[in-house]
């Protein structure tokens, strides 16, 4: 199977299109922290603990934050960013290009994406959304299939 592979620090599978398992597709729904992956100036990866949110019908996820944040200055000028969700032996990251929106639309489906998983947002008036198109989905033995 492309993209299958044994690495030394446990199996694991780079899936070339976003279909998930069902049992992905679950583990994307509980209540669970990440981490988002961005890239400094200088190369090095920022990285920190996020809520975030799957939206199987568009291919994004999403990271609410402030506008000022690291997190978002880092995706302006990279474009590109990760989240990784664990859980004991249940791991899944879904990485690709990434953009900042700070329209009132897109920032309030985010916010109501995020209550839905997690709980209501405080009050931002500088919110955004790191939008992510997911490209690549790795993900351990236990969720690939069913």
């Amino acid at each position: 199977m492309p993209g299958r592979r044994d690495a030394r620090y446990g199996r694991s599978m780079t899936l070339r299109t976003v279909e998930l398992s069902p049992a992905a597709v679950e583990f994307l729904t509980e209540r669970h922290l990440a981490t988002l992956t961005t890239l400094r100036s200088d190369g090095t990866p920022h990285v920190v603990p996020v809520g975030f949110t799957w939206d199987p019908d568009s291919g994004l996820a999403r990271v609410i934050t402030d506008g000022a944040s690291v997190k978002a200055r880092n995706v302006r000028r990279s474009g590109y960013a990760a989240v990784g969700q664990v859980d004991g032996a249940r791991w899944l990251t879904l990485e690709g290009p990434a953009v900042v929106l700070d329209d009132a639309p897109a920032v309030r489906e985010a916010e109501r994406r995020y209550a839905e998983r997690y709980r209501v947002p405080r009050e931002n008036p500088t919110r955004v959304v790191l939008a992510i198109e997911v490209q690549r989905v790795l993900c351990g033995v236990r969720l690939r299939e069913a």
